[in-house]
């Protein structure tokens, strides 16, 4: 038989905590599931941390698992300690608890612990066994988000059957996102995870809302960035200007003398909230210069540097910094 560490495939301690475990499979099962990740490996590589996880998560196969020891090196050959298959017991193909530890493999050997045969201890074949919890990422436009959409989920969702071993069956749902949904949000879907064994309750679905980038405008919670391209001459004169938001276009008188960086705030033009209200949209000026300039265009630019007594780097030498 072959050792595998299952600690080191979920990258934890031996002695972490069963919420450590817990949540280090979710961001590893998130990365490598087939649906989402783009490693080759990253089917075989889920499958290694589904195994790892259904038995780290139980106490009593944790601790069958850490009485074979520690002193294997992955895929060595080993057998259990003396005495642990009497503490451990499998049922053979005659009842009798017989087999061959050259004929199994670890995951085999792990998944058919029904638990201790002595105390009288109710034997897992009769008790109901959860679904298991599945996460999925699911991306989303940044209109959707805001306004609220339903999506087409098809997924493929590990479960477990009556002796803990773990498979993989299609699931197609619909699944909808309430309006005001944000980057990195964790959406719960009850019920909609693995299937339950024996009379045990189905698992969760968690869905990890992801924004795709938008070409115009940058997230930040329900906040909104956008950056605002003004001509020099705008800047220094002031102009009315259109600012695009989600709910179309608005208006905004830019003032006189307005310098690149500064934030126009646009209440209520950012994403929905959940709980109702929008965010805000920040508009973020930018002073952007004509790509090429047409003769008189250059005439005009050198008059205003022959007149004008502006220095921008005046507090360069100690002087003031210009305004703005």
């Amino acid at each position: 038989m072959k050792y595998k560490d299952y600690y080191a495939t979920l990258g934890v301690a031996r002695d972490a905590s069963a919420d450590a475990i817990r949540d280090s499979y979710r961001k590893l099962a998130r990365k490598y599931h087939p649906d989402v990740s783009r490693d080759p490996k990253g089917e075989e590589k889920f499958k290694e941390i589904a195994e790892a996880y259904q038995t780290l998560k139980d106490p009593e196969k944790r601790a069958a698992y850490d009485r074979l020891g520690s002193g294997y090196q992955p895929g060595q050959d080993f057998r259990p300690p003396p005495g642990w298959e009497q503490q451990f017991r499998r049922e053979g193909p005659f009842g009798d608890g017989g087999y061959s530890f050259d004929d199994l493999d670890l995951s085999d050997l792990f998944a058919s612990i029904q638990g201790a045969g002595h105390r009288g201890a109710r034997s897992r074949a009769s008790m109901p066994m959860p679904g298991a919890d599945f996460e999925v990422t699911v991306r989303l436009a940044l209109e959707d988000a805001h306004r609220g959409t339903q999506v087409d989920l098809n997924l493929s969702v590990p479960e477990a059957d009556g002796e803990g071993r773990v498979r993989h069956v299609p699931k197609n749902l619909k699944a909808r996102i309430p309006k005001g949904a944000s980057d990195g949000q964790r959406l719960r879907l009850r019920g909609q995870g693995g299937k339950g064994a024996r009379g045990g309750r189905d698992g969760d679905l968690y869905l990890n809302i992801v924004l795709d980038p938008h070409p115009l405008f940058r997230p930040s919670g329900h906040d909104l960035y956008l950056d605002l391209p003004l001509a020099p001459w705008e800047a220094a004169l002031g102009a009315t200007v259109e600012v695009p938001t989600l709910a179309g276009t608005v208006s905004v008188k830019v003032p006189p003398g307005t310098p690149a960086g500064r934030k126009l705030r646009f209440p209520g033009k950012g994403l929905a909230r959940p709980g109702g209200g929008d965010g805000d949209l920040y508009a973020i000026v930018q002073i952007v210069n004509p790509p090429e300039l047409g003769s008189r265009e250059r005439e005009l630019f050198r008059a205003l540097a022959e007149e004008s007594r502006f220095d921008p780097r005046g507090h360069f030498s100690g002087g003031k910094p210009h305004a703005g």
